[in-house]
Parts: structure tokens; sequence; C-alpha cells
């Protein structure tokens, strides 16, 4: 007589253990984002301090310069007419400065709001210009001087996607670029409008990956970095992101000596219109 088949039960087990596996991937993805985050907040509260220190120092002599005008408005003469109008003048130029700073503060904020707003399940149409201009802003507190960023924006259209989860792949390649540059160096991003496709591409002048290294570089857990500076779990999620979420095409090119540079297709339209 036949054994009763515990096939059905092994496919039961095996569609519990894929929905762990998903879960636990999705919680890796959300947690590898936080981090990314983290790693950014030091350089993040000095790119916002600095200004606010100035705007504070700044209140402080537009107080005292009121005080002073009000003094001499006060005694009606010529002279002190005259230092009224100076301390005026002061203010003014005071109140340009504080505006440059509250608008560095609030760029640097709204990147941050990019980059940390969950995506709705339905993709939208963004600018990728526009959301590359705004992960960029997240990058000069880390970069400082060190590093000189050039840009060369094409004319593309909008582009229906998961916008944050693509700022999560685009801050993490423009991170590893500037870990990758040992002291002074450039990193050059450019798009372009390719058939249906939009081409992101993020170009470095570190030292190139090792030949060895290069097949493994998509490979979650793998990473040249020290450690505690990498996870070995940003291109892996990268490459998911752009092509399982998104369809497109996540892949480098890299010379010893000369730099690396990663290339991003994203579809115009996505076929998927459900988040990943």
């Amino acid at each position: 007589m036949s054994q009763p088949s515990d096939q059905p039960g092994f496919e039961n087990e095996l569609d519990e253990l894929r929905a762990k596996v998903d879960s636990l991937a999705a919680q890796l993805a959300q947690e590898y984002k936080m981090a990314s985050l983290g790693r950014l907040l030091a350089s993040i509260v000095h790119e916002i301090n600095s200004p606010i220190g100035s705007i504070l120092s700044n209140n402080q002599v537009v107080l005292r310069s009121l005080e002073l005008v009000k003094s001499a408005l006060g005694s009606g003469d010529a002279a002190s007419l005259a230092k009224a109008s100076r301390l005026v003048e002061t203010c003014l130029s005071l109140t340009a400065v504080d505006k440059i700073a509250c608008e560095r503060i609030a760029e640097v904020v709204r990147g941050m709001k990019t980059f940390a707003r969950a995506d709705s399940s339905e993709a939208r149409k963004v600018d990728l210009n526009e959301q590359l201009q705004d992960t960029l802003k997240l990058t000069q507190g880390e970069f400082r001087q060190r590093i000189q960023v050039e840009t060369d924006w094409g004319e593309i259209p909008q582009v229906e996607c998961h916008a944050s989860m693509l700022n999560q792949v685009f801050l993490n390649i423009l991170v590893n670029a500037g870990q990758a540059i040992e002291g002074q160096g450039k990193i050059t991003v450019r798009t372009r409008h390719e058939g249906d496709s939009v081409h992101i591409s993020i170009a470095d002048t570190g030292p190139g990956i090792k030949p060895e290294n290069r097949s493994k570089i998509f490979a979650g857990g793998f990473t040249t970095k020290a450690v505690g500076v990498g996870t070995g779990l940003g291109l892996a999620l990268s490459k998911k992101i752009v092509e399982e979420t998104h369809g497109g095409s996540l892949y480098f090119e890299s010379e010893m000596g000369v730099g690396t540079t990663f290339h991003i297709l994203v579809p115009v339209e996505q076929k998927n219109k459900a988040a990943v």
C-alpha cells in the first residue's frame, strides 16, 4: 500500500519560510535605511548648527544695533542720525546673511524629508534631477571641502517610481563614492534620457575596484570597508530596488587608479505598479 504524500505539508512549510524571508528582507531594508540616516546624522547636524550659530550671533548684533538706533533717533542731532543710518545698513547686511543661512537649513531639511518620507504603495511620477539634487544636499556635510561634486543634468522626462527607494540608492552610491576617495577628489553625476529609460551615472576619482572584488560587489554582506564603517548591505539592496522593484538595471565600470562609475537605468513607465 502506498504511503500518503507529505508534499502538501512540505509546500505549506515552504510558503511559510518564503513569507518569513520576505518579511525579514523588508525589515532589513528598513533597518539599513535608518542606519544610512544615522551615519549621516553627525554631518547633517554640523550643516544645520553652523548656519544656526550664525543666525544667533547676528541676532545679538541686530538687537544691540536697534537699541542704539532707537537712542540715536531720540536725540535728533545730525551726527546721531548718521550713526543710526549706518547701523540700519549693518542690520540689513546681517539679515541678508541670515536669509542665506535659513535657506541652507531649509535645503538640508528638505533633503532629509525627501529621503526619509515613506513611499505609498503606488508609484508616482517625479523629476529624478530634483531627487538627485535633494540627495546631494545630504552629502555636503560628509564631503565637506574634500570632494568636488560636478553635475550634468540632462533633459529627462518625469519617471514613474518609488522615489524614496531610489533616493536610498542614490545616497548609498554617493556616500560609497565619497568614502572610496582618499584625500581630495571629484564625483560627477550625470542624467540622460535613453530610449524608454533614464540613465543616471555617478563617477568617482577613487582608486577603483580590485578585479578580484568586482564579482562580489553586489553580494549581500560583502564590503571592502573597515569594521564599523560598512555593512555590505547597501549595494545588494540598491540592486534589488533598481532591478526587482523598478525593472531597471544597476551595474558599474571600474579602472584601477582612475575610478569607478555606477550606472543606474530606471524605466520611465513602471510595468509593475505595486511596490515590492
